[in-house]
């Protein structure tokens, strides 16, 4: 199965491997999962640690490069991606993670997240 990661999944993966809940830890070590992060988190992250967010101080270069170091495909954005955008309920107004919704839906991937408020939508999405 191909997992999404969030990117709040991302930094913990990556700098607080203890912030991740059991279920995600198992998900994310299991061997028959591939992982891939998307490019949208990549920006989230470099857009934020640029407003100066304390939740968001990792250099986003370093993270991209360590994630493809450690094994994770990056899921680039598409135009396919932002429309389905377009087709998504309103339960969220995050554009990063209605991002990462469309394109768990486009590219039928399992896509992770801590977040409630994305857990509602329909789809192929898991709260971990």
């Amino acid at each position: 199965m191909i997992l999404l990661l969030d990117t709040h999944l991302l930094l913990w993966a990556a700098g607080q491997p203890d912030r991740l809940s059991s279920d995600a830890r198992s998900l994310i070590m299991a061997d028959e999962h591939e992982l891939v992060f998307s490019a949208a988190s990549i920006w989230e992250i470099a857009i934020k640690r640029g407003l100066g967010r304390s939740d968001f101080r990792v250099d986003p270069a370093l993270l991209r490069r360590g994630l493809l170091e450690n094994g994770y495909d990056e899921l680039p954005i598409t135009g396919r991606h932002a429309l389905a955008v377009d087709r998504l309920p309103d339960l969220h107004r995050d554009p990063f993670d209605r991002m990462l919704i469309a394109q768990a839906v486009e590219e039928s991937v399992l896509l992770l997240s801590s977040d409630v408020q994305v857990a509602q939508y329909p789809g192929p999405i898991r709260r971990v």
